[in-house]
């Protein structure tokens, strides 16, 4: 093997174990790995489910609100909701039907529910204002009409 061959070699792999050591440390030390699905649901059963039998906004701490919200044709259960700024926010997400999309205007909050999984995210709304919420996966016909706000006081 030629000199030059050995040297972009070592380097390649040199470069691939230092990409899988970041992503290693990115997922295991700073918690920031793809959600693993390990909350399942019965699609069927979502409304006799708990916590998605009383949808809504609920303070669990100082300053820490759970959002438990269900998705169905073309609506977000609860529709429009109000939380204070700073609040660290918990979505809790389900889906009755088919897959949708949830995702907050003007935050990095962007998550597919898929029907039989649990999705959670956690989001610190520091500015006042009010976000829009989309469904931004194709769920059949009237998706366009699929929104919500949450306002921020």
């Amino acid at each position: 093997m030629h000199r030059l061959e050995e040297i972009w070699i070592t380097l390649s792999v040199g470069l691939l174990l230092v990409f899988m050591l970041i992503i290693g440390y990115q997922t295991f030390a700073l918690g920031m790995g793809p959600p693993s699905h390990k909350e399942t649901i019965d699609p069927q059963e979502v409304d006799e489910t708990e916590p998605f039998d009383d949808p809504g906004v609920k303070e669990t701490g100082d300053n820490e609100y759970e959002i438990v919200m269900t998705m169905q044709a073309f609506q977000f259960t609860p529709g429009d909701i109000e939380i204070p700024a700073g609040a660290e926010v918990t979505f809790t997400l389900a889906t009755k039907d088919v897959t949708h999309g949830f995702q907050v205007a003007g935050t990095n909050i962007n998550a597919m529910v898929m029907p039989g999984h649990v999705q959670k995210i956690t989001h610190t709304f520091d500015e006042p204002g009010e976000f829009l919420i989309l469904c931004n996966e194709y769920c059949g016909i009237g998706h366009q009409m699929m929104s919500t706000t949450i306002t921020v006081t």
